[in-house]
């Protein structure tokens, strides 16, 4: 494995609140990963932030009457919050609206233009004659022209996933006034996929052994049935990055061909702001590190097809213009582990109908870790799946509680109450106490390797699995019991246990940390077993924007086995989860389609 991973993560328009879909889609997968590598001793970078410039930000805040810049920092704020909140550990989740940003994004777009794959044409874009203006292709919505979906977007249609030509849109209104808009003639630049077919697919057949079948259906599938061809890479707009281009003053960089520039652009930034400048080229220039992308599935297109032919088509022209004396081209997508939809209570996840489990509004009742495993559980991995309040309750009771924190809790109350507070001795250990260990152990290398693989529903489900095994070994060892008749019997089972839940722990934590830190705390290690996140604020040019970073500093996690030692101090145990009575479910039902935005 190499010692360099960067986890990209899909970048949040900032114009709306964050719900489960949006979290077990992108955010939290990209979270357990780049946990899981950090305790192999890789060196990890987690880079994402806020799409400032989507059209979404534009069209809340003329919903609003106020400005798109003022709308992106509401959310960009409650985002940077919100995360702390869910233990997502961004090494840095910054912003699309920085200085260095822009001269990222429009020095990618003068490296393609110098080495020949952007051109200029003139198209027919939809304008609004109610408002005087170009209209942006998020601001029209129609009938698709392949697969007939009645609400598609001009630029893509969210039903079969298909990029879309805007002119070919059928029945077109602008979605701001339900005005039917007209198509008037302007000029764009665009991007020459057609040129850089070959060596995408290329690329794409040298991942096929290994990519998901929905990410290669939508990538490599399309270009076969239907061949690649050039997309305007800019727009009529006054709210985005300006093309870097005398006399084209009044239009800016497409937002999807600016916003995926943003990994490349964070990276940056994160080596800026721990004064190691060129620090970016260990993940964007060395052909043996990982390049992972989290995004769901909508999004595949701009990550798989667009986002590599950006950076195969800016090559080394981008060092030189970017004032870099070196000249090299970049790593491309190692992975791109798309994940489906999940949806809630059997109907799609709708922000405007308020049908949706919003994240901040679950962590005002619940715990973030019980959250965490219930979309893990769930995760629409290979198929969209359902939020289910009932399934949610018998997940956490059920599991949770009963299978994984009431073993942690019960054990280590035991051995506290009659051991003096530390862990017991065990005398000589027996077979079947050497074949648990060696059970639990082997789970570094299985669950690692589902891991490594981005697999996470089933590298969870070996954790409980094991967790099964130790209470079953309990079961049979009843030192509950023995210790009435022979302490030194319970002892080895108890220790036997410990050193179990040690190591379990660390299994769990990439998906668990919360717990797994109490737990950590509880068998009085000195050092945590992750980092601190915290907010830091940037100057540029553009004013001052407000950022997350990770400082791993002290943390001790490592991906290895307990070797817990009798005699260490225990502190006074605490439940790790919370079971939940069964009124939850219609009081949380009762909430859907109420709260507000």
């Amino acid at each position: 494995m190499p010692e360099h991973v960067l986890i990209a993560v899909a970048w949040p328009y900032a114009n709306a609140e964050i719900h489960v879909g949006n979290l077990t889609g992108a955010y939290l997968p990209a979270d357990i990963v780049a946990r899981y590598h950090r305790m192999r001793g890789r060196k990890v970078l987690m880079v994402s932030g806020s799409d400032a410039h989507g059209t979404p930000i534009t069209v809340r805040a003329d919903a609003e009457k106020t400005t798109a810049y003022q709308v992106y920092q509401r959310y960009h704020e409650g985002f940077l919050d919100l995360f702390q909140q869910v233990g997502l550990h961004y090494d840095l989740f910054t912003s699309t609206h920085t200085e260095n940003h822009f001269k990222v994004a429009q020095t990618i777009f003068l490296a393609l233009k110098e080495n020949g794959y952007l051109y200029t044409a003139r198209e027919y874009q939809w304008y609004a004659p109610s408002q005087g203006r170009f209209l942006p292709d998020r601001y029209v919505e129609g009938k698709c022209y392949i697969c007939g979906y009645t609400n598609a977007r001009s630029d893509q249609c969210d039903k079969c996933g298909n990029l879309l030509e805007a002119a070919q849109l059928i029945d077109p209104r602008s979605k701001i006034d339900g005005s039917t808009p007209e198509l008037r003639e302007t000029e764009h630049y665009y991007l020459d996929l057609g040129k850089l077919e070959n060596q995408v697919v290329d690329f794409l057949r040298q991942r096929e052994s290994y990519w998901r079948p929905n990410v290669l259906r939508q990538s490599l599938g399309q270009i076969q049935a239907e061949g690649l061809r050039g997309r305007p890479i800019t727009r009529d707009l006054d709210w985005g990055i300006p093309v870097p281009i005398e006399s084209w003053e009044g239009k800016c960089l497409y937002v999807w061909f600016e916003a995926v520039i943003g990994y490349l652009s964070a990276t940056i930034e994160w080596g800026r702001l721990n004064n190691q400048p060129d620090i970016w080229r260990n993940w964007w220039h060395d052909p043996e590190a990982r390049t992972y992308y989290f995004i769901g599935k909508d999004n595949i297109p701009f990550h798989a097809v667009i986002w590599p032919a950006q950076l195969i088509g800016a090559g080394a022209a981008f060092d030189r213009l970017f004032g870099e004396a070196r000249q090299e081209s970049f790593t491309l997508p190692y992975d791109v582990p798309a994940n489906e939809f999940m949806n809630l209570e059997g109907e799609k996840i709708s922000g405007s109908r308020n049908w949706a489990v919003y994240v901040k509004d679950f962590l005002s009742r619940y715990d973030p870790d019980p959250l965490r495993y219930y979309l893990t559980v769930n995760m629409p991995e290979a198929k969209d799946t359902d939020w289910n309040w009932e399934d949610f309750l018998k997940r956490n009771n059920d599991e949770l509680v009963a299978t994984w924190g009431n073993l942690a809790h019960r054990v280590l109350s035991f051995a506290y109450k009659h051991w003096g507070g530390v862990v017991p001795h065990p005398g000589e250990l027996l077979a079947e106490d050497q074949a648990l260990l060696t059970m639990v152990e082997r789970g570094f290398e299985t669950v690692g390797q589902e891991l490594e693989a981005v697999h996470l529903r089933s590298a969870l489900g070996e954790c409980m699995r094991l967790a099964t095994e130790v209470n079953r070994y309990l079961d049979q060892a009843a030192p509950w019991k023995t210790i009435k008749t022979d302490k030194m019997l319970a002892a080895r089972a108890i220790y036997t246990a410990i050193r179990s839940i040690d190591s379990l722990k660390v299994l769990f934590a990439p998906f668990l940390p919360f717990s797994s830190e109490k737990l950590h705390t509880c068998l009085s290690y000195a050092r945590p077993l992750f980092g601190e996140q915290k907010v830091i604020a940037v100057q540029d040019g553009l004013g001052e924007h407000r950022a997350l970073t990770y400082d791993p500093q002290g943390a001790i996690g490592e991906w290895k086995p307990s070797q817990l030692e009798p005699g260490r101090p225990l502190q006074p145990p605490q439940p790790l989860f919370r079971k939940l009575d069964a009124g939850i479910v219609e009081e949380e039902r009762s909430r859907l389609g109420k709260l507000p935005v």
